[in-house]
């Protein structure tokens, strides 16, 4: 991670930690890079939830490319896997989308993407840290090299013909839910739906700019439980901000997380023969119930740290086809990029057609095993981790769980933090495993 940039873009409270001077800088930079390289007029694609600073984001990222001679297509208000998307299809030089995922209104974020929709190599984004820094001097477009904008709506009416073309069944008879956050999929989610002939029940479609994610969305999936019950559907899906994660609520109104869609799809595709290496993806967060479930039907995993770009980056890297998070960013290595809540949707909507079962019965083998996790707040991270006491409480701990539990101990990307979580048969277990580890990180003074 660089000075302004995480692993999921630069984000921060609109004008206070991200700027309007960021956003005309990064489009300088983007714009005037990418023309120099390929020695050609850039094209860039930008997207945007509904937070109201968007609006300005977009406006400075294409003064930005504008003024260093590139051409900025606009695609309005879209989900950060339809921008992905496009840039790969339709031959753009990098995406931008503009949005902070599932954190509050005022928050705002920039996602670079290059030319293949993937997120954006940490060489380059340095690059654009230092022409932040005024570390690089960037020339200015003049005459018929200044650049333009161009409305690209056509672009995300291309995204929601190839969400359609994914489905296998008509979903007509069926009754969704659907909760789009006040955000992103809010215009594309219904639609697409419609189209394949379900019955559909939209709630949080009325975005102002400052309702995304509020008391909505898979972040508050308890409204659409709700929902779901009250009014005897089918089945639901919740989206995030900017639609690339998705929770799903069972006809019961169970929550069906990404770890259930990892096993229900992953067994799909097994049972298709599809599944391969025979491998679906996860990370160190997902439930010790997950992998229990996929030892029974003999499905094997790999886990990555915390974050959909090292789930991707594993996909890649080995060909697993299927991986994700259990926060409901889920990737189909064989459609897409990156996560893509409405696809995730389609696709569990795919098994229970296919199997004509309902999604409670789909995810039942996945039973989640209690979990607890505390934060403990240290002088140095690594000394902490490393201390030899330390790791030798972890080991006794991961020793006495044996098969029916385990520990993970890891440190904070973000904050000064060791993060110590047990999962196990009761939650006092949990408690009394975490609490001796905890207790020894104390002891050994390691305590800020």
């Amino acid at each position: 991670m660089g000075k302004y940039f995480g692993t999921d873009g630069f984000r921060g409270e609109a004008n206070k930690t991200l700027t309007f001077e960021h956003a005309v800088k990064i489009g300088r930079f983007l714009g005037w890079y990418y023309g120099a390289r390929l020695d050609k007029k850039a094209k860039v694609v930008i997207g945007k939830d509904t937070r109201r600073s968007s609006y300005m984001f977009e406006y400075a990222l294409c003064t930005g490319l504008m003024a260093s001679g590139a051409d900025a297509y606009i695609m309005h208000v879209t989900t950060t896997p339809s921008v992905a998307y496009i840039t790969r299809v339709d031959d753009f030089d990098c995406g931008i989308m503009i949005s902070a995922s599932h954190n509050p209104y005022y928050d705002n974020g920039i996602k670079l993407l290059n030319g293949y929709g993937e997120k954006m190599d940490e060489e380059t984004i340095l690059l654009v840290e230092e022409y932040i820094d005024g570390k690089i001097e960037v020339p200015v477009a003049g005459r018929h090299e200044i650049g333009r904008t161009v409305d690209y709506v056509a672009g995300r009416n291309r995204y929601i013909g190839f969400l359609i073309s994914l489905s296998k069944y008509s979903f007509k008879g069926v009754k969704v839910g659907l909760d789009v956050a006040n955000g992103a999929a809010w215009q594309i989610a219904k639609g697409v739906y419609e189209a394949l002939g379900a019955k559909v029940y939209v709630i949080n479609d009325e975005p102002d700019g400052y309702n995304i994610n509020t008391d909505c969305g898979s972040t508050h999936i308890e409204h659409l439980q709700k929902f779901v019950v009250e009014n005897k559907l089918d089945v639901g899906f919740a989206f995030d901000g900017d639609a690339d994660r998705c929770l799903c609520v069972d006809e019961k109104g169970n929550v069906v997380t990404g770890d259930h869609t990892l096993y229900i799809y992953g067994l799909y595709m097994k049972e298709r023969g599809k599944l391969l290496n025979n491998k679906v993806v996860t990370t160190v967060m997902s439930n010790f119930g997950l992998y229990k479930a996929l030892d029974k039907v003999g499905i094997e995993y790999e886990k990555t740290k915390v974050g959909d770009k090292y789930v991707y980056e594993n996909m890649v890297k080995t060909g697993n086809r299927i991986g994700g998070e259990q926060s409901g960013h889920t990737i189909f290595l064989k459609y897409e990029t990156t996560g893509d809540g409405i696809v995730t949707s389609l696709k569990l909507m795919e098994v229970m057609l296919a199997k004509g079962k309902p999604m409670s019965e789909l995810a039942a083998p996945v039973v989640f095993y209690p979990q607890v996790l505390k934060n403990v707040r240290v002088k140095s991270k690594p000394d902490a981790q490393n201390d030899p006491d330390v790791q030798a409480a972890v080991k006794r701990v991961a020793d006495e769980l044996g098969d029916s539990g385990r520990i993970l101990v890891r440190e904070s990307g973000t904050e000064p933090v060791i993060r110590v979580m047990v999962e196990a048969d009761t939650n006092e277990i949990c408690e009394k495993y975490v609490d001796s580890v905890i207790e020894v990180i104390k002891a050994k003074g390691h305590i800020a």
